[in-house]
């Protein structure tokens, strides 16, 4: 008789034979099978850190827009200069907005934008939020919901300064604004003193970043209000842990949206290269 082998439910992460029909914890069909072993389990691991790949990310993609910016002919006389991407750099690397949606059909732009920045000030802020809130939505919401959020409410506060008429935008801040919703929803859906405190200081958030958009100038606005009410809609569609356990359909979205990311980063780093390459 052949040894069974254990593996762990791709879906309840429970232990159980690899050779099982269905998982007797939580039900899965086949969860042996090679995607969802493997290739499921591996984009949605909870060992993941979720947090410091998406920081990793944004600032590989900051680094990458200057490196193309001496290319597109931009003026480095003032040495400050050199820290902040042109618009042309951003735009081949995924800058959303009227211009790439509306001239060009780059509808990937939704989703890329949020992971490009136009300076070293504005990468940091946007890097510390994302620091201070994602690893208490990631708690609250687990690794799939996370996921989820941050990308979907990134792509609907873009979507929304596309409507608005935004000619080019960019940022993680219609992410970070999304998982503010998050946490707004979590807050006045859990309620409770804990969920009172959470929920306050959440809307303390919103009305800071309020304040702050109408007092500096360049401050888009559309994206952060269009990726808070994004975030506050999906969190209320997937729940929180509390209200219902992290489920396969969950990581299987989530899964979707890493699929749909490194698609839209790929064909922009794949544009930067051929850029790169011509001269």
């Amino acid at each position: 008789m052949s040894p069974r082998n254990s593996i762990l439910c791709p879906n309840c992460r429970k232990l159980i034979s690899e050779d099982e029909e269905r998982c007797p914890y939580c039900g899965l069909v086949s969860p042996g099978s090679f995607w969802k072993k493997n290739i499921l389990s591996r984009f949605t691991s909870r060992q993941a850190d979720a947090v410091k790949w998406l920081v990793g990310l944004n600032i590989a993609y900051y680094i990458l827009s200057l490196v193309i910016n001496p290319f597109l002919h931009q003026s480095l006389a003032n040495p400050l200069a050199f820290f902040s991407p042109s618009d042309g750099s951003l735009f081949i690397l995924g800058a959303s907005g009227a211009l790439p949606i509306g001239g060009y059909g780059r509808w990937w732009s939704l989703i890329a934008a949020s992971f490009l920045h136009g300076g070293i000030l504005h990468l940091l802020f946007n890097m510390m939020a994302l620091w201070q809130m994602g690893y208490f939505v990631l708690r609250e919401y687990g690794l799939s919901r996370f996921i989820t959020i941050y990308i979907v409410a990134g792509a609907g506060g873009f979507f929304v300064s596309f409507i608005a008429g935004i000619y080019l935008t960019i940022g993680a801040s219609a992410s970070i604004c999304g998982l503010i919703g998050s946490i707004i929803y979590y807050g006045k859906s859990r309620g409770g003193f804990y969920g009172e405190i959470i929920y306050k200081q959440a809307m303390g958030w919103v009305i800071g970043l309020a304040v702050f958009g109408f007092i500096i100038p360049g401050i888009n606005n559309w994206a952060h209000g269009g990726g808070l009410l994004t975030g506050i809609l999906v969190s209320f569609l997937v729940g929180y842990q509390e209200k219902n356990e992290e489920g396969f359909i969950h990581r299987v979205i989530a899964s979707l949206c890493i699929l749909l990311t490194a698609a839209a980063l790929l064909w922009g780093l794949f544009q930067a290269l051929s850029i790169l390459m011509q001269h």
